[in-house]
């Protein structure tokens, strides 16, 4: 079965088309995939196929049209590995937020559309991505079925204690509580260290770093999600890359008491805080990185409060775990920053845990970097929510027996 994925994150869309024939934990290479990244005046657009990467920038356009043409690359042109649209049998959407209304991936329906609509509110940088994706879809591939496979699925069965807000208990009939996102890439890499570690997933303590431009840990107890950064909206927790993080809600209050709109808080909060609104330089931490090298006072500022709060938030799913056998870091930065990983861990060397710096400075995908005598092991995996959401789509719509 050929699936296409569409993963959209803040900054960037991912594209991915497998030949899936069975579901199976250990991820499959991609047949043909794409990667487009918005930047403030231009689009770059890298696309592999057939062994080979076609790049190209462009200039700002909007997002369906990019989105169209890159996707026909599929079975038109150079890039070509389908003989035709027809072979595509499904395609898999990374959709962010589904409320309490959907915990588990589902056939998309006029009624799933709507529901991820009305939570837009609450993921304003990402559903009416998410969404704008599906409806282009239903035009170029009409006939063809889609699958939402939902980032709040994994945390919908946290413990009351982690899901509510100590406010009213009318907000939580409300549907106001903590939801958790990144769940698609914290569940894969959770069942991925467990295989790395040869253990069962049921008896590991895990907490997994999805650091990226958009952020967040997850504690991990007996395979499942126990606690989380992130909340009723993605921008809650730990500082990101233009996302403020978790801020005392009274600052707020004062903002609004200034005459400050909702939408421009809103906008601030989501688009101009972070690793940006603290540097004054960029939103990416290697920009930062460059910047500190240059002197730049506020990169170097910048740096420090995300690693400062990225141990705060750390420090607390470990007590709620109540100890700790794993550390898996993944996305972008947890992926790419030997230097992030490197200081996450020092500051948990009072737990034992010790880093081979051979290893941590050249880390491949899913692959163990702590040093055999650590009495906590620690990875780098390399996330794949493509093949998550391929899995999942699979599972929803091949024949039955």
């Amino acid at each position: 079965m050929h699936i296409l994925v569409l993963n959209a994150g803040s900054s960037s869309h991912k594209l991915c088309c497998y030949a899936v024939t069975a579901a199976a934990v250990a991820p499959q290479r991609s047949l043909w995939s794409a990667q487009i990244d918005w930047h403030v005046e231009h689009v770059e657009i890298r696309i592999r196929s057939g062994g080979q990467t076609h790049q190209e920038s462009c200039a700002i356009a909007p997002r369906k049209g990019v989105l169209s043409r890159v996707v026909q690359t599929l079975w038109q042109g150079p890039q070509a590995v389908l003989a035709a649209a027809s072979a595509i049998e499904g395609i898999g959407h990374r959709v962010v937020h589904g409320g309490a209304d959907h915990q588990q991936s589902t056939v998309i329906t006029t009624d799933v559309k709507a529901t991820i609509d009305r939570l837009r509110e609450w993921a304003p940088i990402h559903n009416p991505i998410n969404l704008e994706g599906i409806e282009l879809m239903e035009q170029i591939l009409p006939d063809v079925p889609q699958v939402a496979v939902f980032d709040t699925a994994f945390h919908s069965q946290m413990p009351m204690v982690a899901t509510l807000y100590p406010g009213p208990y009318d907000w939580f009939e409300q549907g106001i509580r903590r939801y958790g996102f990144h769940g698609i890439s914290h569940q894969y890499c959770a069942q991925r260290a467990a295989q790395l570690s040869g253990q069962s997933l049921n008896r590991l303590r895990l907490i997994v770093c999805h650091l990226g431009n958009g952020g967040s840990l997850t504690a991990i107890k007996n395979g499942r999600s126990i606690d989380t950064t992130m909340g009723f909206t993605p921008l809650d927790g730990l500082m990101m890359g233009s996302r403020s993080g978790a801020v005392d809600p009274g600052i707020l209050i004062h903002l609004m008491r200034q005459g400050h709109t909702a939408d421009e808080i809103d906008h601030v909060l989501n688009q101009e805080s972070g690793l940006k609104g603290i540097s004054g330089v960029s939103n990416d931490l290697r920009a930062i990185t460059q910047a500190i090298a240059d002197g730049v006072p506020r990169a170097r500022l910048a740096r420090d409060l995300y690693l400062h709060r990225l141990k705060a938030c750390l420090g607390s799913l470990i007590v709620g775990l109540e100890g700790l056998d794993g550390l898996v870091f993944t996305a972008g930065i947890g992926e790419h920053s030997p230097d992030v990983r490197a200081a996450v861990c020092q500051s948990l060397g009072f737990l034992g845990v010790t880093l081979n710096e051979t290893k941590n400075s050249n880390a491949s995908q899913d692959e163990e970097i702590s040093r055999p005598d650590s009495r906590i092991r620690v990875w780098v995996s390399y996330t794949q929510e493509d093949w998550a959401i391929a899995q999942d789509c699979w599972q929803l719509l091949r024949p039955k027996p």
